[in-house]
């Protein structure tokens, strides 16, 4: 299976660099995997396509601010992108950064009153840096949302607010779990109506989202870690959807690899389950906990398109995107959603 094959064309102006001026307003396209009919519908609608008594689980994760601009002596510049939280006890004055332009060991920038010292480098823009005041604190007070490298656009105070899902909660992450930008707390008080139960978890969205896919093989692909955490109450609503035969409704691919790795704990009695997900789901994968799926529209060749291929075939998928590009649905991040079920 080569990675190459779950490619698109996608046309550029399609892909959405911003916001709905207004959450909630988007598109949603359905696509029903059995008779691969799809359906145009409206994000705010969405309740009509779920059933009392089906679960809901959102990622709680919130993005940090984790791009800095930090200065050498000389006044040059240098682009630091703090890296996401792995577990309860993260070292956030020794860390891990993603770099723009050279930086060599023993290395001194200054961000605000801080210094932050290289201490090793570690190849492919990564390197450990010691930083004499936290990091997160330096995030909250100096850094920007680091935005997704196609907008081609630094952040901008409606980013803070926008690449951001309203019930963010667990500091950690360093990209948006983004099919959840779009959620509204009135389309959620709808689905609460409805009697759609909702859930909650953690997976903190790392390096992996920024990464790129270095070979075309798809087993030689190895996903990259991210730590999670699922509460007992999440796990226990899992059970009981499942046993009286309802659906869980992921909320994005992070709430699905959450929930797909972490398949055998749920199986037990109900506790609370951390741990670091790194599964690569593509098709011939078979789903275990989740039986639908609410998304973006994906890039080509990404791995999350390729779980989402995985969910709903990849002839149900392309023929979803080709409609979705027909309608002129708008891409990625800030764009439209689709649900498949």
């Amino acid at each position: 299976m080569r990675i190459s094959d779950y490619s698109y064309n996608l046309p550029e102006e399609l892909i959405s660099d911003e916001p709905p001026k207004v959450r909630g307003t988007s598109r949603l396209l359905v696509a029903h995997r059995n008779s691969n009919h799809f359906e145009d519908a409206r994000y705010a609608d969405a309740a009509q396509f779920l059933e009392p008594g089906d679960l809901l689980v959102l990622n709680d994760t919130k993005v940090i601010k984790a791009r800095l601009i930090a200065k050498k002596a000389s006044g040059a510049e240098r682009e630091l992108i703090i890296l996401e939280k792995h577990g309860q006890q993260d070292d956030w004055h020794t860390h891990k950064v993603m770099y723009r332009r050279s930086l060599r060991i023993g290395d001194q920038l200054h961000v605000g009153d801080a210094m932050i010292t290289v201490e090793e480098v570690l190849g492919d823009g990564l390197a450990i840096v010691k930083s004499s005041r936290d990091m997160l604190e330096l995030a909250d007070i100096y850094g920007q949302v680091p935005l997704p490298p196609y907008m081609h656009r630094d952040a901008t105070p409606m980013d803070t607010e926008r690449y951001q899902t309203i019930w963010a909660k667990e500091k950690g992450s360093v990209a948006a779990p983004t099919a959840s930008l779009n959620m509204t707390d009135e389309i959620l008080e709808t689905l609460h109506k409805k009697g759609v139960q909702i859930a909650h978890l953690t997976l903190h969205v790392g390096l992996g989202t920024f990464m790129p896919i270095r070979t075309d093989n798809v087993e030689d692909h190895h996903m990259h870690q991210e730590y999670f955490e699922i509460p007992t109450s999440t796990v226990a609503a899992i059970q009981q959807a499942k046993t009286h035969g309802k659906r869980v409704i992921a909320l994005g691919t992070t709430v699905t690899r959450t929930l797909e790795y972490a398949h055998e704990l749920l199986e037990h009695p109900p506790t609370d389950v951390s741990g670091e997900a790194d599964i690569f789901m593509y098709p011939g994968y078979t789903f275990k906990i989740v039986d639908g799926l609410l998304t973006n529209f994906h890039a080509p060749k990404s791995t999350v398109l390729m779980l989402a291929a995985a969910f709903a075939s990849w002839d149900t998928l392309r023929a979803a995107y080709e409609h979705a590009i027909a309608e002129n649905y708008h891409f990625l991040s800030y764009g439209d959603s689709m649900l498949i079920i």
